[in-house]
């Protein structure tokens, strides 16, 4: 079986992408570099550098290889980017995965699985959140990310394309050997940034609010292992071949369980045995008390289940950012 990755180099892409290798699975993975790290590819993957807004570059790679099943990262997830240039998100992930279902469809290609976001539904949730809560996203990266999950849904009933989209809630961690890991420059996500200020790399945390309906005023989230997220991608490729059903499956994927901003950084200063100083902030709109996931259906239909629990996730950052390779 060969499974193409795009996105292969980013953070979450890379840690599939070694899932894979460890499989024995043959790998193809496309990137543009723009914000992945060549480093992180293996030497025994074929690696296509293209951008999958050039349509004409992708249709003349993908004829390269016979692909059975494509994985799809590849997407801009800055937040704060996507409110101040929209027209960079709605080009690089809408059209850029429009070129790439057009094109693996015209390939014979059925088999798709999707990185979607937990940031479809919006603020106003019962919470833990089920696949069936309403979407309402509030930003654009969010918005392009729903505008995917309908183009797979209208190509599942004209082209019969087989996709599954996975929600994810916050993916953090890294891998367990110490070979790859998160690193974003600039570095949006809560987790790096506290080990970066106990490594000194940084003067201080930014608590963004600390009044929020919370155990301890700060915002609960539920946090969900790197490599859990790669487990639950392979085990959606196996959905895929196994179903009978042609019906598009929306799953989310997270541990079910909330953790707070300061208990973030409790658990960090344990795991470093440093100090991490934090300041508050104000708090930023937009920003729902609590996201957390009902990870029933992936249990029930991938037969999958997340390994790792806060401090495991936080000891493999930790091991990462201490020895970061890239």
């Amino acid at each position: 079986m060969k499974i193409l990755v795009t996105g292969g180099a980013g953070y979450i892409g890379s840690h599939f992408v070694k899932k894979l290798i460890s499989q024995g699975k043959q790998v193809v993975v496309f990137d543009n570099l723009s914000r992945g790290h060549i480093e992180s590819i293996s030497e025994n993957v074929s690696f296509e550098n293209v951008d999958l807004v050039n349509k004409d570059a992708l249709r003349k790679c993908l004829t390269g290889y016979e692909i059975e099943a494509v994985v799809h990262f590849a997407s801009f997830a800055y937040v704060g980017e996507s409110v101040e240039n929209p027209g960079l998100y709605y080009k690089n992930n809408v059209v850029g995965s429009l070129n790439l279902i057009d094109e693996i469809c015209r390939a014979g290609i059925n088999k798709f699985i999707f990185s979607s976001t937990c940031s479809v539904y919006g603020n106003d949730n019962i919470i833990p959140i089920k696949e069936r809560e309403n979407v309402a996203p509030i930003n654009p990266y969010a918005n392009s990310k729903l505008m995917i999950e309908k183009i797979l849904a209208d190509y599942n009933k004209s082209k019969e394309l087989k996709y599954v989209a996975l929600r994810y809630f916050n993916a953090a961690g890294a891998d367990p050997d110490g070979e790859i890991g998160e690193s974003h420059d600039p570095e949006p996500h809560l987790i790096p940034n506290v080990l970066n200020t106990a490594l000194g790399l940084r003067n201080k945390v930014s608590i963004y609010g600390d009044n929020y309906n919370t155990k301890d005023g700060t915002c609960v989230r539920d946090y969900i292992h790197v490599c859990d997220l790669a487990d639950a991608h392979l085990a959606s490729i196996d959905y895929l071949y196994q179903s009978s059903a042609s019906d598009p499956t929306i799953i989310n994927l997270g541990t079910g369980i909330g953790y707070s901003v300061r208990e973030i950084i409790e658990t960090a200063e344990e795991v470093s045995s440093n100090e991490i100083p934090y300041e508050i902030r104000e708090r930023r709109a937009g920003d729902p008390d609590i996201l957390v996931a009902d990870n029933q259906l992936a249990k029930n239909l991938l037969h999958w289940k997340p390994k790792y629990g806060l401090k495991s996730i936080v000891e493999t950052a930790w091991n990462w950012h201490q020895n970061k390779k890239f």
